[in-house]
């Protein structure tokens, strides 16, 4: 088992390098929602706390926030992954002898994000004096490193409106993983207007496959960089 194991590996052991991942876990962002949600008027901040808890994402406010990440380990796992005839997003890898895979039902057990078809984005209408024009006037493209800005400062007058900004950050900046710069895609401001429709999205779908590509490939080219 262990010899056709190793007959199956991407990279054979022979051409394993150290090497480390760069770091996108921003679990410490976490607290950044909470500050936004402690921040709201007193008037509706107890409206506010209880409909992001009960949303799809109000689950990661209760984790455990002190885990380490390590790119090392990361780099170990991908080095050992192996060819398969199973669908192509999952990934499985070789561990000692043993053969452990990554799929989207492990992602899901994990996250427990919701997971289904995922629908035409461009069908999600916009809303007049929604939280895009109220913060972001004018502008056709708001970068995450704007959303942090108003997240972590703005004062919040309206209900619900800590709540849309905060579902925007926590899914690009924290699930997502994606660079400050990064552009917002403006039918995610769309669907937020309509909290239920954003709780009824499969964002595990959409989450894992950006995540599953993004692991499959993140060994590409790596190895020059680090010989």
């Amino acid at each position: 088992m262990t010899n056709s194991l190793r007959d199956s590996l991407k990279t054979a052991v022979g051409e394993w390098y150290e090497g480390k991942l760069t770091r996108h876990n921003h679990l410490d962002a976490l607290s950044h929602i909470d500050d936004a949600l402690n921040h709201v008027p007193t008037e509706f901040a107890y409206k506010d706390r209880r409909q992001f808890m009960a949303s799809c994402f109000g689950h990661f406010l209760t984790m455990h926030r002190e885990m380490k990440f390590s790119g090392g380990i990361i780099h170990l796992l991908l080095l050992r992954e192996l060819h398969h005839d199973g669908p192509t997003d999952e990934m499985q890898f070789m561990l000692r002898n043993q053969f452990v895979r990554f799929s989207k039902v492990e992602f899901c057990l994990i996250t427990r994000l919701r997971f289904g078809i995922v629908p035409d984005k461009t069908k999600f209408a916009a809303m007049e004096n929604g939280i895009h024009q109220r913060y972001f006037p004018g502008a056709d493209e708001v970068s995450l490193e704007e959303i942090m800005g108003v997240v972590t400062v703005a004062e919040f007058g309206k209900v619900y409106n800590a709540v849309k900004l905060c579902l925007i950050y926590m899914l690009n900046w924290i699930l997502m993983g994606v660079d400050e710069r990064f552009k917002i895609f403006v039918w995610q401001f769309r669907l937020v207007e309509d909290l239920d429709a954003f709780d009824a999205f499969p964002w595990g779908a959409h989450v894992y496959r950006h995540s599953i590509y993004s692991f499959k490939h993140m060994l590409d080219g790596r190895r020059d960089r680090f010989e």
